[in-house]
């Protein structure tokens, strides 16, 4: 079966579960990218500043070779373009890419994640489906994503859907890949270490239901799939890939309650025209 060779989708200039075949990639890849002397840092204010091990470029060049990767792994397991779950799936990424293309929506994001980077990256956005019973979708740096079809009998409807694939795609917009090389370069952490994750996956969270609002999804069905996540497998019986490194508590879901009640406050403000974008100098 030939590969399917769907266009990438753009994030409009401002201005103008991860399977252990990529992350091993990316550790061996970022070896000496993240050894080379390439820091990017945040500017300094009232935030938390954030370290990045790759340069925007070094950043695209990983994510494809890693997505190329796995595309070669599964290559008989990709469903074609034509399937419904394709569709279904590229539909929702150009939707809250088109989102996350928002300016105001932008500030609004980086007051509370200060790694939420858009200008001056670089992002090929694609998705293909993969057919495997695994429970999981991941979002490489880059904007590459892969969802497997396991995901689709737990997500009831397209809402559910686009919390998963907001929360994957919150991730690569986060650079989180980048951030978590450069808190441990060698990669041993990154692969062993589960502690700095719970972090980036609140971050993920807090993104991804903001981006779902704007991109005229229901933010609130996030909470209702994370939570038959939650329940279906309690104590971490069983649980999913898509989870594993995923905070899975009653405080999550608390999180996200509020996380949902602030992005559709935002929502409401920039469709009534309170949320403008700041004044040309």
């Amino acid at each position: 079966m030939a590969r399917p060779q769907p266009p990438t989708t753009e994030i409009p200039h401002t201005h103008r579960f991860r399977p252990r075949t990529w992350v091993l990639l990316l550790v061996v890849l970022a070896g000496g990218l993240a050894t080379s002397g390439c820091q990017v840092e945040m500017p300094e204010g009232n935030r938390r500043q954030a370290q990045l091990a790759l340069s925007p470029e070094q950043e695209l060049q990983l994510g494809r070779k890693a997505y190329r990767e796995i595309l070669d792994k599964y290559r008989d397991q990709i469903l074609p373009a034509d399937r419904r779950e394709v569709q279904l799936c590229r539909q929702i990424m150009a939707r809250v890419v088109r989102a996350a293309g928002i300016e105001p929506l932008q500030r609004e994001i980086a007051v509370n994640v200060p790694n939420f980077r858009i200008e001056g990256y670089h992002f090929e956005w694609e998705v293909n489906v993969i057919q495997d019973r695994q429970i999981n979708a991941f979002c490489l740096p880059g904007g590459k994503m892969a969802v497997f079809t396991g995901i689709f009998p737990v997500a009831e409807d397209d809402d559910q859907l686009a919390t998963v694939m907001s929360h994957e795609i919150s991730h690569a917009l986060a650079h989180h890949a980048s951030q978590r090389l450069a808190r441990d370069s060698s990669g041993l952490n990154w692969l062993l270490n589960k502690k700095h994750d719970r972090e980036q996956e609140a971050e993920a969270d807090k993104i991804g239901v903001f981006l779902m609002a704007f991109a005229g999804y229901d933010p609130r069905e996030g909470v209702v799939f994370w939570d038959r996540m939650r329940r279906a497998h309690p104590g971490g019986s069983g649980m999913p890939k898509i989870l594993s490194d995923h905070p899975t508590d009653e405080e999550r879901i608390v999180a996200m309650k509020d996380n949902v009640r602030r992005a559709m406050a935002a929502k409401t403000a920039f469709d009534q025209g309170r949320i403008a974008p700041p004044r040309r100098r």
